[in-house]
């Protein structure tokens, strides 16, 4: 059979387009023609994404389209004859952007009434997490199930040491990881809270590092460094990296004693997975598609409250039962996401045409 994937956007480094290219690397294993086609396309891809413009995207017997923001994708998809399956890794409301980006606004208020407009067109609509699915429900997609991202995490296990950077982050300071955009619905400046609740009340040595692109939202990261001016906090122990190669990546993982997720709005959460992989426990704000990726795995929380998560920090940090239980938990939870689970998901949905 003929899967083709279409994807607005692939870069490198996306989740979206890494778990296509998962995707399709693990449909053609089970037998099938499978293809991945982008609107725009990094460089790099190049030799394995093919443009949406070549007549070969519309032809598959099964079309997967994955759907996080509007596109000319969208109508193109509802046009098709047959075999149409959305996977939906969600749209972040838009609420979360208005005090900061108009047009992020506009652009999630978009995103959200075409996504609705396709409910018609659509044989099976997929959410990665049962959050999403529930969420396509509502939004009245009458035959909906839940594929999770296929997340590569061998990319993190399997990558070289970084003797320079594993140097400099050994220097005696607790690390403290978190990986994403720095946006709105991550809640970052929870994160700068946690660490003035941390500071006073559990340890003085620690870092907090934030592994991802700072420029989606300026007039949000503008706000964040304000906060920590406000707190009057060292400079030195909140890094902003900005998008890091996979090598640097794990190594910010391997020297990190827990991930943390103050996040109020995740479809899937990609990091946690990664995570877990990664032999990093896990401390994360109970809300949207989080329980859902972690299952009872990690440590989870809610109501927010920072002076308890500071606490629940500093257990997983330096007391060694609780973090090896906790630790035990993740890798069994991690299983839920390995090849075998997706091949056999992929399997019953493609049987289905």
């Amino acid at each position: 059979m003929r899967v083709n994937q279409w994807v607005p956007a692939a870069h490198v480094g996306d989740a979206i387009g890494d778990s296509s290219r998962r995707m399709r690397d693990l449909l053609r294993a089970m037998g099938h023609d499978s293809e991945i086609f982008a609107l725009t396309i990094d460089d790099d891809l190049r030799h394995e994404i093919r443009p949406f413009s070549d007549p070969a995207a519309k032809r598959g017997d099964v079309t997967m389209f994955h759907y996080a923001l509007p596109s000319p994708m969208s109508s193109a998809f509802a046009a098709l004859p047959h075999g149409r399956v959305l996977q939906y890794h969600n749209v972040t409301p838009a609420r979360f952007f208005a005090p900061y980006a108009p047009a992020l606004f506009r652009l999630a208020s978009i995103a959200r009434e075409e996504l609705a407009g396709l409910a018609p067109a659509c044989e099976l609509a997929l959410g990665d997490s049962e959050y999403n699915r529930q969420e396509l429900e509502e939004l009245e997609f009458s035959n909906t199930g839940v594929l999770p991202i296929a997340v590569n995490t061998e990319r993190l296990t399997n990558a070289p040491p970084h003797p320079v950077l594993e140097e400099i982050l050994d220097d005696g300071l607790v690390n403290f990881l978190f990986v994403g955009r720095i946006a709105p619905n991550k809640r970052i400046e929870d994160h700068i809270r946690l660490a003035e609740q941390y500071k006073r009340y559990v340890d003085a040595y620690y870092r907090f590092i934030f592994v991802g692109r700072y420029d989606v939202v300026p007039q949000y990261y503008a706000t964040i460094r304000a906060l920590l001016s406000e707190y009057k906090m060292l400079e030195d122990r909140f890094i902003f990296t900005g998008p890091v190669p996979d090598a640097e990546l794990a190594a910010y993982y391997r020297a990190s004693s827990v991930y943390v997720s103050l996040s109020e709005h995740e479809g899937f959460c990609v990091p946690l997975v990664e995570a877990m992989a990664m032999d990093v426990p896990v401390l994360a704000y109970s809300a949207a598609a989080v329980p859902d990726t972690l299952g009872g795995a990690g440590v989870q929380f809610a109501p927010k409250d920072l002076e308890y998560a500071a606490e629940l920090l500093g257990m997983l940090a330096f007391e060694e039962s609780p973090r090896e239980e906790v630790l035990a938990g993740q890798r069994q939870r991690l299983q839920h996401f390995g090849d075998p689970i997706i091949q056999q998901r992929l399997a019953s949905i493609i049987s289905g045409f």
